[in-house]
């Protein structure tokens, strides 16, 4: 399998699908190839429409829904008032919908509301059958996919065979690195991009769905986990790990290359060891910042003690297929301006029209 350029996100299989793998840790079945997983997985994703709330034309809103695919058939989705997450659609006004997989159609059941999908379309539909909105499957791709490291970066992973600044990095046959390294030098103050890609665990649940994590100095985890439709807490995707939840869960669905761009300013520390300062960072979710300049008061999860000696950054290992590209950092003084990353609007979606997966 090898991909087409960022901008198109989507991957090709060029070989013989070796895509279904099984996880060392709990067997259940995991994919890592669009083109080759369940019956269930095209109807996962994204979708964005329109709603009426009543029988006026002029009660229309914008809606998004988010479809989560639970196993054999089995179905959970978000739909969301104003549109998606980053494009108006909030975690904390959201409706919960069920449902279930009949041949080529999904019905989601739901208050007020009901939901059936066909080829990529939805409908919304009232408790009596009349319809009263129009959905369309999306793909999304983040406004700083691809970002080109620029001179002077440190590039810990931008492809290649070998990554040389990086301890026991495995490369898949893709040409990605492999989750479960670490950096052979140590950083203070940084700004880090990087580019992640979850399997597909429809079977799996919680902290076996996708597991990896950003170590920044081997203390403060910047979580990756397939959190994908979830409310989005601090032990799930772009939570500082059980400390900080993220103001927003703008994880994509698994098999959707995803990116970070971290803004890391290390703690103080006097000459006798004392801490004077805290951590704090700053982390863009595809393009959206999801923590604004926070306080990390203390090391989060299993992280490293804190203290005044550098220590790597760790790509954390959790015994799920999670693939990282296009991984690069610029160190700083931990007091420029705040520019980075270069954004110039929320994500947009790459496909609206047709049904293409």
């Amino acid at each position: 399998m090898r991909c087409v350029p960022a901008v198109l996100v989507a991957c090709l299989s060029v070989g013989p699908a070796a895509a279904l793998i099984r996880a060392a840790d709990d067997g259940l079945p995991v994919y890592t190839d669009r083109a080759h997983t369940d019956d269930d997985f095209r109807f996962q994703g994204e979708y964005t429409g329109w709603q009426r709330t009543t029988k006026s034309l002029r009660s229309s809103q914008k809606v998004g829904l988010q479809v989560i695919a639970r196993s054999n058939g089995l179905f959970e989705a978000m739909k969301y008032p104003g549109g998606l997450p980053g494009q108006g659609g909030a975690g904390d006004n959201r409706s919960v919908l069920h449902g279930e997989r009949d041949g080529d159609t999904v019905r989601l059941v739901g208050e007020p509301f009901d939901i059936v999908i066909e080829e990529g379309f939805g409908t919304i539909l009232t408790k009596k059958g009349k319809k009263t909105g129009e959905l369309r499957f999306i793909r999304r791709t983040s406004p700083t996919m691809g970002l080109t490291p620029p001179p002077g970066a440190v590039r810990l992973f931008t492809g290649g065979e070998d990554a040389p600044l990086l301890q026991d990095a495995k490369i898949s046959p893709e040409g990605w690195l492999m989750a479960g390294t670490q950096t052979v030098d140590s950083y203070r103050n940084f700004r880090l991009h990087g580019e992640f890609l979850l399997p597909y665990k429809p079977a799996a649940t919680g902290q076996a769905r996708g597991n990896s994590g950003f170590y920044l100095q081997s203390r403060y985890e910047v979580q990756v986990l397939d959190s994908f439709g979830l409310e989005g807490v601090a032990n799930e995707c772009g939570g500082l790990y059980r400390s900080i939840a993220p103001d927003l869960n703008m994880c994509f669905p698994p098999l959707e290359w995803q990116t970070y761009d971290i803004d890391f300013r290390e703690p103080v520390f006097d000459e006798t060891g004392r801490k004077i300062a805290n951590a704090r960072i700053s982390v863009w979710h595809n393009g959206v910042l999801i923590h604004d300049d926070v306080e990390i008061p203390n090391k989060t999860g299993g992280g490293s003690q804190e203290g005044p000696e550098m220590l790597p950054i760790r790509f954390q290992d959790h015994s799920n297929p999670v693939m990282l590209r296009n991984l690069w950092l610029v160190e700083t003084n931990g007091d420029e301006p705040r520019d980075w990353p270069p954004l110039h609007s929320a994500p947009e979606p790459l496909r609206l029209a047709g049904f293409h997966r």
